[in-house]
């Protein structure tokens, strides 16, 4: 009889392949949990019809389970990505539109045997790191319910965290891919930018987007990364680039010994003595695995963020779908408007002027970076409760994104990982980030770091068993 309760990529693989498992059934299983679950957490915004499954499960009917490396594999994807013939909201009801086509990435994934379960939520037009700003509900956090799942992939977290799907995708232009996986206990990839295609996104501050993935464990997001990254730019998106070959999955594993990383010299927790105590931990973990750790000023990173939100990239934000919010504003949420109200002020000197400043900040950034393999962050700061992200919506949500808003403008790669749990259940996480094109060697550090803390995995994925080789 099939059973729910690990869903990583090698386990279910080799339940497959062994015939202790069966698409049809398993996904079924997986429906009926979903809808029992999503009426509390809002993961799914739609949770796909057994009519709609049917011809993913149909073209796996005369497979073999050696025949594709994603065979019957369940994954969710955030409503911000096109599967064809399914709606695409970006959580605005009067926004959606009915895709002919699939988003590349999905199709990728499709033709290796994944099978899509549906649509996820996700704070409206990917505006926020926190899960709260959606039509179809706020999503509260997968472990305690007083807090919030984090954004704006948020339906996509909680499809993983609840063991709803095997991994899901999400996007991220500003912490969007991380805060969520750092709240609900998982591995969060912001991958380089460009290396997995952004065809059939919703192009929202389309210089920045990446593609993300949700998982368990770092050793699944490296191979999902492997199979779906490009190995030439995608003519269907022009911000898309070739992974190189140091980054394939081949570079997954081994680490430098030792390995050096970066971390900032004066760090902010806003007053969470646990989420210090978790940091500090992890700085001794890497440490025991054979990391020596340097700290450096981390003024210019955080001086990206605040370009971020106040400069031309939330024009870029308003110019694509501010024709949308010109022509019905009463379909967005009111912080929506108020985030993008003063983005047609933003002028062109305005716009070279924050360009410049940021190249500034890049080359002091990529020079403090020179000597490291890594840069070692909390992922959040501090948990923050819905209550407050309720009284102080913008004030909240830029807390969480404390240390993840830079990362995109100054075109690294980041991995989020688990590092532990506060006293009230909640999970805390770090990011390891460093220069475009070393995802594989961050996954590999990733990797090593989970298996030295050997923390119960998400998604009730071997809770016996914290072992994270799949």
């Amino acid at each position: 009889m099939d059973t729910l309760f690990d869903l990583r990529l090698g386990t279910l693989g080799a339940r497959y392949r062994a015939g202790n498992a069966a698409p049809r059934r398993l996904i079924a299983q997986l429906r009926e949990k979903t809808l029992k679950l999503n009426d509390e957490y809002h993961a799914f915004i739609h949770l796909l019809t057994p009519d709609e499954l049917e011809p993913y499960l149909a073209a796996l009917d005369d497979r073999n389970p050696d025949d594709l490396p994603l065979y019957g594999i369940p994954f969710a994807i955030k409503d911000c990505i096109d599967l064809a013939g399914i709606p695409t909201t970006a959580a605005c009801p009067a926004f959606a539109y009915t895709p002919e086509i699939s988003a590349t990435v999905v199709r990728q994934l499709v033709e290796l045997g994944a099978v899509p379960m549906g649509k996820t939520n996700l704070d409206q037009f990917c505006t926020g790191v926190n899960g709260t700003r959606s039509p179809y509900g706020e999503c509260k956090n997968s472990a305690h319910p007083d807090y919030p799942a984090g954004g704006s992939s948020s339906g996509s977290a909680l499809a993983v965290a609840l063991g709803l799907s095997s991994f899901a995708l999400g996007t991220d232009i500003g912490g969007s891919g991380r805060v969520p996986a750092a709240l609900n206990n998982l591995v969060g990839l912001k991958t380089s930018k460009g290396i997995i295609s952004a065809a059939g996104v919703v192009p929202i501050c389309r210089s920045l987007q990446c593609i993300t993935y949700f998982t368990s464990t770092a050793a699944e997001a490296s191979r999902l990364l492997a199979l779906t990254a490009c190995t030439v730019p995608d003519p269907a998106d022009a911000y898309s680039r070739a992974n190189p070959l140091w980054n394939d999955g081949k570079a997954f594993g081994a680490l430098p010994l030792p390995f050096r990383f970066a971390l900032p010299k004066t760090l902010e927790f806003m007053g969470c003595a646990e989420s210090a105590a978790i940091f500090a931990r992890t700085v001794e973990h890497l440490q025991a695995i054979g990391g020596i750790p340097i700290p450096i000023d981390f003024t210019s990173f955080l001086e990206a963020t605040r370009l971020l939100f106040k400069g031309p990239w939330v024009a870029e934000r308003y110019g694509d779908i501010g024709p949308f919010a010109e022509k019905k504003p009463e379909a967005m949420l009111p912080v929506i408007r108020d985030v993008l109200a003063n983005a047609p002020g933003i002028t062109g000197v305005d716009t070279f002027h924050a360009q410049h400043r940021l190249q500034e900040l890049k080359a002091e950034c990529d020079r403090l970076m020179a000597d490291v393999d890594c840069v070692l962050t909390p992922t959040y700061p501090r948990p923050v409760t819905l209550t407050e992200l309720h009284a102080e919506a913008v004030r909240r949500n830029s807390d969480l994104g404390y240390y993840s808003s830079f990362m995109n403008l100054l075109d690294y790669a980041a991995v989020a990982v688990p590092a532990g749990f506060l006293q009230n259940g909640l999970s805390s996480g770090v990011t390891l980030f460093s220069l475009a094109f070393t995802d594989q060697n961050l996954l590999s550090l990733a990797h090593a770091l989970q298996r030295k803390t050997r923390l119960p995995l998400a998604g009730g994925n071997a809770l016996n068993d914290s072992h994270v080789a799949n």
